[in-house]
């Protein structure tokens, strides 16, 4: 019966009018291509890797299945590239092209193109690099009534650190734990950079929002104040929680930075507002906690003296592990967030390069 249904419908595709009956006008020629050309879209590398102020090209091509041209030239070919939301809910629209016609959108105005070194090349090229720009994008190839996607990573180089406001612990909601990460210089993290940085050794006991909107903490030595003594090493998930109401720390992800960072050396220690105002006169700006974890993770900066930062904590960064200089592990120490009227310390200082 199946080879039987077989040859009927061999026999409907190929239909042809046949001498004899040429006055059935309405009688046409049907053929059906399963394997005719087909759009495929391609990225030669899943990942690719840069760091922040730098430029980088995500790379994507297309072509037809059964051809070794780009296009078949009936319609024109569009590219559309967005950004993929870490929650995945929604795009955001990063550039399109179309023939001669071109436009970027929001903070990428100005600093996308298209690479277009042959024809059926369609890599985004990104220039300066901000924290944000990380995450997956997505590259669309349209013509016609065939398209196709490819999905490339983009990773950047950085460091993800803890962070929790003067009020102490657990005081942010989502939008709050996400301006404190732009105040410190750096973005809310996403699980990637988290579980990357867990990977790496971080090691912190308490909860943190994430880029996602879920809370998770990094344990790589089990313990009992944190999920107990008998549990495996891993990123914790709390789960998701409600955004304007939930309060936890967060976890912040910086990158390099355009500028030099430095302890200053003053004849004498300082109030907050002293330290202010003594790097201004430096001709610079008090340094923030992202800039301080750079500075110790992606150049190795260690200084063993305690420094206001911009947040009115007070900080200093170990690389190299040493009695009295936390003997223990390379790290940024922390001593709190102590009186700025009347407490003296040193200051860190951060001067940006034109």
């Amino acid at each position: 019966m199946k080879s039987l249904l077989f040859l009927v419908l061999i026999s409907v595709c190929w239909a042809e009018p046949r001498p004899d009956n040429s006055s059935l006008e309405h009688e046409r020629i049907i053929h059906v291509q399963e394997n005719g050309p087909r759009l495929l879209v391609v990225a030669e590398q899943a990942k690719i890797f840069s760091q922040r102020g730098g430029n980088v090209t995500l790379p994507c091509k297309f072509y037809h299945e059964h051809t070794s041209t780009a296009g078949s030239g009936t319609h024109k070919i569009r590219v559309k590239w967005t950004k993929l939301t870490s929650d995945y809910l929604k795009e955001v629209d990063v550039f399109v092209a179309m023939g001669h016609h071109r436009k970027s959108y929001g903070n990428y105005q100005g600093r996308v193109s298209l690479r277009e070194s042959s024809e059926n090349d369609a890599s985004l090229i990104i220039t300066n690099i901000k924290l944000e720009d990380y995450g997956r994008y997505k590259c669309e190839v349209i013509e016609g009534l065939e398209d196709d996607t490819a999905v490339v990573a983009l990773n950047l180089q950085g460091v993800v650190f803890p962070y929790s406001p003067r009020l102490g612990r657990y005081n942010l909601n989502f939008h709050e734990a996400q301006r404190a990460c732009l105040d410190q210089d750096s973005v809310i993290a996403s699980f990637d950079q988290l579980y990357n940085a867990w990977r790496s050794g971080l090691d912190w006991c308490n909860a943190g929002w994430l880029s996602d909107g879920s809370v998770q903490y990094p344990i790589t030595k089990p313990r009992e104040p944190c999920g107990g003594k008998n549990t495996v090493p891993g990123v914790r998930n709390y789960g998701f929680w409600d955004k304007d109401k939930s309060r936890y720390d967060v976890f912040c992800f910086t990158s390099n930075f355009n500028g030099r960072f430095y302890y200053l050396i003053h004849p004498t220690k300082l109030t907050y507002d002293e330290a202010v105002q003594a790097c201004l006169k430096d001709g610079a700006q008090i340094a923030k906690v992202g800039q301080m974890f750079a500075a110790w993770k992606l150049l190795g900066y260690d200084r063993c003296d305690a420094g206001w930062l911009a947040d009115g904590s007070v900080r200093y960064p170990i690389s190299r592990p040493r009695k009295r200089c936390s003997p223990n592990e390379a790290a940024v120490r922390f001593v709190g967030f102590p009186d700025k009227k009347h407490k003296l310390y040193g200051v860190y200082c951060f001067r940006a390069y034109n």
